[in-house]
């Protein structure tokens, strides 16, 4: 059973969400402040984290950040954001700061239930995936999900690591924006090609890469990316 946490102040909504999460074999433990989730964290180690913006204390983003900074405590625990604010731009801030998806209130409790597979799908192991050959010194063991760049291992979100794994599946193959959402899934569509200009970007920065003279991502002007290097 996939354990769930859910901070959000919205008592009433966490006590619909748990009922019906557990009709997929998921058990919810609610927080009502990041107090209380972070207790539930540290106690339940969840398998994913359903995190509101609006809370009081701290907002969802600080929560996020906080999270992502202390990869090891928390690990790269998926995390999926709610927000009353349908603004895009709030939602690519989300993104910015490491969350793996973002869903607007109100929604669809089987759209809910849609996104949370999706991400706890590309957090497992996956064992189709082959091995995968270093490239530049890099390197991916995907039994333990590491990655490790000059022998130095990285944090990566769940989607940075998928997003690295497909391209190092492929090098040199040039993959056009519409194809990197359809492989990764789980990110709004609406957001598009932001989305997943702030994923290559977030990527790059924990590859030390730039745009200008990329040592693994480069950009192909008007058709998407690729990987380059050669592997070793």
């Amino acid at each position: 059973m996939k354990q769930i946490v859910i901070i959000d102040d919205d008592e009433k909504l966490g006590h619909l969400l748990t009922q019906y999460l557990e009709r997929y074999d998921m058990e919810v433990h609610i927080a009502l402040s990041p107090t209380k989730g972070f207790e539930q964290i540290k106690k339940v180690k969840p398998n994913l984290l359903i995190l509101d913006v609006m809370l009081p204390e701290k907002d969802g983003f600080e929560i996020c950040k906080e999270i992502r900074a202390k990869s090891s405590i928390y690990g790269q625990l998926p995390i999926l954001m709610l927000t009353a604010h349908a603004e895009v731009t709030d939602r690519i801030v989300g993104l910015e700061l490491g969350a793996d998806d973002y869903l607007p209130k109100p929604f669809e409790p089987r759209e809910l239930v849609a996104r949370i597979q999706n991400i706890l799908r590309r957090s497992s192991d996956d064992p189709n995936i082959r091995d995968i050959k270093p490239i530049n010194g890099l390197e991916v063991e995907t039994s333990r999900r590491e990655v490790k760049l000059d022998g130095e291992t990285l944090d990566l979100t769940t989607m940075e690591y998928e997003l690295l794994v497909l391209f190092m599946l492929f090098p040199n193959k040039i993959f056009t924006r519409d194809e990197l959402m359809n492989r990764l899934r789980g990110i709004d569509a609406e957001l598009f090609s932001r989305a997943v200009d702030t994923l290559v970007s977030r990527l790059r920065h924990k590859l030390n890469d730039t745009s200008k003279s990329p040592r693994f991502i480069k950009t192909v002007w008007g058709r998407g990316y690729t990987f380059v290097g050669s592997s070793v």
